[in-house]
């Protein structure tokens, strides 16, 4: 917990309330320790320090609870707990002296309990004019870099994003061998590219996240623009794999070279649809969120609006999923890993939800979710990266349509879909040789053909070329592959 000095010199008027809120923290069951040093002007005496735990008969008894006076507030405590501490002079545990004018009281308490639990620290002067102090407060775990200044629910948040952005490197790293790779055979399409996107984000997320815990467990203190900075990236992460994974249950650069009109405008609409609810789960969270409470993200209206659009976003991809396979049932190698793999992900996110508003305690939830969700995040990318690994062994790999030739389908003559359609073929994995067996299939070729001429290169696509001049005339042509270089020969 990071030295607080919430309100600085001069002694400024703190509440004109008799009782007030002032910070929460996790305390482990034997080494929590609050250090304090207050200071207020000794005609407003006298002031006291409430710690109330999370006990159903304490903090929840009392807070937000405008049916309850400043006395009833203070007598659900147990002063034989040391749970009040005066700060005056009479009591010796507070530290107080002073001179005629102002008091001074540095003190300390140490929390032992049978296991970690929130404890909420209060100000209280009833019967008076309410409160004035200048105050700091340290609230501390132990001695341990990793867990001194962390409450015990963020307890290993540090360690797993050290994990995780060690794995999520690895596995950028290897997605752009793999693209290079994919590029040497000009597979390299839009859809692999947003999965790096995505992959590199990701790494940047949990870089800003890393320097942020990691300076918070320095000085306790760290910085808030890099939490936050984590966050967004983190969020833009997450919003670019899901329309890449929408974009391929609709068949784009799989089974066809562009998303109609129609479609563009829907996508368009949801993911902007999305990103706003994301933004007002951001604001809620900075301004409406109640630090005497312990809550989650999802624990709010946008949060709930963020699960519904995930399940929208699933009806939708199982949809195009569906149809995508009844017009290519040649991609099932693809398609039903595919859309089994990621089924369990579009759950995953909506049940974590769930879980950690309902089923793990309050004192455990945010360490346990932030490796939930990183382990979903982290689950998401290695299965895209196994199924489009380039290699001849990978019976999944969805593409087999060259760069090259978008443009020259979709520059086609033929009529609407028919342009933007890819030709029936299977897979592109039969051009992926082992290291040991070079590939000579490509180095003189002659292909019989039938179609509009491709020219340049013709890879795996179906080389069915048809010239035609004046009307209904057409030439049949065949196509001399030598060493890359392509001759169209028409008779």
């Amino acid at each position: 917990m990071p030295l607080r000095s919430l309100h600085p010199l001069p002694l400024v008027p703190l509440s004109p309330q008799d009782w007030v809120f002032l910070t929460r923290f996790c305390f482990l069951s034997d080494f929590g320790r609050l250090d304090f040093r207050f200071r207020y002007i000794k005609s407003r005496c006298c002031q006291n320090i409430l710690l109330y735990f999370d006990d159903s008969s304490q903090w929840p008894a009392v807070y937000k609870r405008p049916d309850k006076d400043c006395y009833q507030k203070e007598a659900v405590l147990r002063p034989e707990n040391n749970q009040v501490i005066n700060l005056t002079t009479r009591y010796t545990w507070s530290g107080c002296v002073g001179d005629e004018e102002v008091l001074s009281c540095v003190g300390g308490r140490s929390f032992r309990s049978v296991r970690e639990r929130w404890w909420y620290i209060a100000l209280s002067k009833c019967g008076g004019e309410g409160l004035q102090l200048e105050y700091e407060m340290k609230l501390t775990n132990g001695q341990s870099f990793w867990t001194q200044h962390f409450s015990a629910d963020e307890f290993g948040i540090l360690e797993t994003d050290i994990t995780f952005l060690v794995i999520f490197s690895l596995v950028f790293i290897l997605s752009c061998y793999f693209a290079y790779n994919l590029k040497g055979r000009q597979l390299l399409h839009t859809t692999y590219k947003m999965f790096m996107t995505a992959a590199g984000v990701e790494v940047l997320s949990l870089l800003f996240h890393c320097i942020y815990w990691g300076l918070y467990a320095r000085d306790g203190v760290g910085n808030g623009s890099l939490k936050i900075m984590g966050k967004l990236l983190f969020s833009v992460s997450f919003l670019v794999f899901l329309l890449m994974l929408i974009l391929l249950g609709k068949g784009f650069t799989v089974t066809r070279a562009r998303i109609s009109h129609s479609g563009s405008v829907k996508l368009s609409i949801y993911m902007t649809v999305y990103t706003i609810t994301y933004i007002i789960l951001f604001i809620y969270e900075a301004e409406f969120f109640d630090p005497g409470e312990v809550l989650y993200a999802y624990d709010s209206p946008a949060g709930y609006g963020l699960m519904g659009l995930q399940l929208l976003a699933y009806v939708w991809f199982c949809y195009a999923v569906l149809i995508s396979l009844k017009h290519y049932p040649e991609k099932q190698p693809f398609y039903i890993p595919f859309f089994t793999a990621y089924t369990l992900w579009f759950f995953a996110v909506p049940v974590m939800a769930l879980i950690a508003n309902f089923g793990i305690p309050r004192w455990a939830r945010e360490k346990i979710v932030n490796g939930i969700q990183l382990g979903i995040h982290l689950y998401a990318h290695i299965v895209f990266l196994a199924i489009t690994r380039p290699s001849a062994a990978n019976k999944n790999f969805p593409y087999h349509v060259r760069t090259s030739q978008i443009g020259i389908l979709l520059s086609s003559p033929k009529a609407g879909v028919a342009g933007e359609s890819f030709p029936h073929h299977a897979y592109g994995n039969s051009s992926f040789l082992g290291d040991s067996q070079p590939n000579f299939t490509e180095l003189f070729s002659i292909q019989s053909v039938s179609g509009r001429a491709l020219g340049g290169e013709t890879g795996d696509l179906e080389k069915d070329v048809m010239y035609s001049s004046g009307k209904n005339l057409r030439d049949h042509c065949k196509i001399i592959s030598f060493f890359g270089f392509n001759i169209h020969w028409c008779v």
